[in-house]
């Protein structure tokens, strides 16, 4: 199995190189645009849209024949992509181009790329930190994008390919219960609580809520300034959140590489739709959808793929209701979980209850014959729990 890992770094071309970028990004847009208004929609695969299109657009474009083929790819992959969303392809923005291995080249010796553009090839330097070096350090990428940010500067996302470690069977699973009381909590009784980014996003509402309001009114100059600070602020919300995710599901991909187990997690897709509907204040409708479950859950499965750790999802479907034990649903109060099973009557954690469900649901899956598997648990608990009552 094949791991992507995307590097984007920085590029320093000088202003006529970065002219040149832009102009290349806009001839690539233009392209796509192109492709997909000429070549019938249900066509969705990129060497039958190249076969249809590519004369047309290397005669209308000034583009090389490489551009012109992963053009015919972006548009291929941008209508599969709106195909299963059930939807159709709005359109492209003037703002990178796709490279292959002879439009694109890295150099290691001077740190800079060779990327050919709509005039010639030109060699962009580089800026690169200790960690793109370690990445890049005799490495012959052969894929690459070019976009300008919203910043307006101009990057290279570098795709670097390895094969991934084979993954180990193994009947060791590691239950994850996502949440907002915890972000996250293990089967293993290991939680993250999510105090300090419900804080924190609270505290930089508060702020665009008053700088918003500052920039509908004052000077030009005031305005303008206020409207620069919610850029930078809304970057520093995201960036902590995603450092945030990066440590918990490492922390968690650690333990299951040192127990030689898989991770199971809740497959919540959807949730943002069925939670709206419910009636709630607006603040608690803003906290639960900046909720950034689905960023956490991508970190755990490409640091599983590098790890050689399995990450499955499982229906989320009374997990948070039902006992660990006898898989009764019970009653379950803020952090608090009582099984109404009188033979059970389990009480514990909500949140550790939740992740050993899913850790048994994690079983069931990944082994054969997992069905047995579940009922023989469901039995030893319901034993134990009998036993307890009884006094030994």
């Amino acid at each position: 199995m094949k791991q992507v890992l995307t590097l984007v770094v920085k590029l320093q071309p000088t202003s006529e190189q970065a002219k040149k970028l832009a102009a290349t990004a806009k001839q690539f847009a233009a392209a796509c645009e192109y492709i997909n208004k000429e070549v019938k929609p249900s066509l969705s695969n990129r060497n039958a849209i190249q076969a249809v299109i590519y004369s047309e657009v290397k005669e209308q474009f000034d583009l090389v024949s490489n551009h012109v083929i992963r053009a015919c790819a972006r548009v291929a992959a941008n209508r599969l992509t709106a195909k299963q969303k059930a939807k159709k392809v709005k359109g492209f923005k003037p703002t990178s181009f796709d490279c292959d291995k002879d439009t694109f080249r890295f150099r290691e010796k001077d740190w800079t790329v060779s990327l050919s553009t709509v005039a010639k090839r030109e060699h962009i330097k580089l800026r690169v930190s200790n960690y793109h070096r370690g990445k890049l350090s005799g490495q012959k990428p052969t894929s690459a994008q070019v976009c300008q940010h919203k910043d307006g500067d101009w990057y290279v996302h570098i795709q670097l390919k390895s094969d991934a470690p084979i993954v180990q069977k193994t009947s060791n699973v590691i239950g994850v219960d996502f949440g907002r009381r915890e972000i996250a909590k293990t089967s293993t009784n290991k939680g993250w609580d999510g105090k300090q980014i419900q804080n924190t996003r609270d505290k930089y509402s508060r702020v665009r809520a008053s700088l918003q309001k500052k920039a509908s009114k004052g000077t030009r100059s005031s305005r303008r300034r206020c409207r620069e600070i919610l850029k930078r602020l809304a970057g520093r919300e995201r960036k902590f959140q995603a450092w945030l995710n990066h440590n918990i599901s490492k922390a968690i991909v650690v333990e299951a590489k040192e127990t030689n187990s898989l991770i199971a997690i809740e497959n919540l897709t959807g949730i943002r739709e069925s939670t709206n509907k419910k009636p709630r204040s607006k603040t608690e409708r803003r906290r639960s959808n900046s909720w950034a479950f689905y960023q956490l859950r991508l970190f755990l499965e490409y640091k599983g793929i590098k790890e050689g750790i399995k990450v499955i999802a499982i229906p989320p479907a009374y997990t948070s209701q039902s006992c660990n034990c006898c898989l009764h649903i019970g009653i379950r109060t803020q952090k608090k979980f009582k099984c109404t099973n009188k033979l059970c009557g389990w009480i514990g954690d909500a949140d550790l209850n939740g992740a050993l469900n899913i850790a048994l649901w994690g079983r069931s899956v990944n082994t054969p014959r997992g069905s047995q598997l579940l009922t023989c648990s469901i039995t030893e608990g319901l034993l134990k729990a009998s036993s307890s009552a009884l006094g030994g």
